[in-house]
């Protein structure tokens, strides 16, 4: 087995462990606090972290970890797991099904390895830069070449207003298809399993975006910061299909 091979093994059990801790706390009246920049965050998102950086540092103690609850262990190692156990707790406190959580791996800064696992819909989606399955089949994004057939997702459109050009995104937003708030990182299952075609996020921490990176391009897809830049580097996302992210960049930073 390869080290490649044995990282998908260990990611898809950090998601087994992680997706039953979550589903036993879905849908039930948990109590819900406030992080210091006002986020929510709930027993289910601190129990599923605390098991996978166990889990990580018993099998990969050599490994570094950087987790959205519990911060960076071994900052110096040359591979590092970036957790976020629930992306989208908002929506799992309200009893929707657009949260996921993102697993991912880098080897000295560079993503070599990313999950979205959904528990509860038992959707498990892994990428290699290379390819990308959900539940062991391949997925590719579609190939929608004119923006006016095309679907556009986005995470929360106050965040556009507060973080980048309002005027230059509702432009985009005039000449697609489909416009809709399905966000997160479910935006981004969408995107790369065919059923979307551009995903936006104005801002991101690297908990946020790193898992994407090898999924997006696994699937085919196109996924830089809000200028084009390197999303691994930057805060924001632009993930499109190939046709589509050049006339999106344009338009935003015209």
């Amino acid at each position: 087995m390869s080290d490649l091979d044995r990282f998908k093994s260990f990611a898809r059990h950090l998601a087994d462990i992680s997706g039953n801790i979550i589903c036993g706390y879905f849908r039930t009246p948990v109590s819900i606090d406030s992080k210091i920049d006002s986020s929510p965050v709930t027993i289910a998102d601190k129990k599923a972290e605390d098991l996978m950086r166990d889990e990580i540092m018993f099998e990969f103690p050599d490994h570094g970890i950087v987790g959205e609850e519990f911060g960076e262990h071994n900052p110096n190692a040359e591979y590092k797991w970036i957790l976020d156990p629930i992306d989208g707790t908002k929506s799992f406190i309200s009893g929707t099904v657009t949260f996921g959580t993102l697993i991912a791996l880098v080897k000295n800064g560079e993503p070599i390895l990313g999950v979205i696992n959904q528990p509860v819909l038992d959707e498990f989606l892994i990428g290699d830069n290379e390819s990308c399955e959900l539940n062991g089949v391949q997925t590719r994004v579609r190939n929608f070449e004119s923006l006016s057939d095309a679907t556009l997702l986005t995470t929360d459109h106050l965040n556009i207003k507060k973080y980048q050009d309002i005027s230059k995104f509702e432009t985009l937003m005039n000449n697609v298809k489909l416009y809709r708030n399905w966000g997160d990182c479910y935006g981004y299952y969408l995107l790369t399993t065919g059923y979307a075609d551009i995903m936006i996020d104005p801002i991101m921490n690297i908990w946020d975006l790193m898992a994407l990176i090898p999924i997006v391009k696994g699937a085919g897809g196109i996924i830089t910061d809000y200028h084009g830049d390197d999303a691994a580097k930057g805060n924001s996302i632009i993930a499109a299909t190939p046709y589509l992210h050049r006339k999106v960049l344009e338009i935003l930073n015209s």
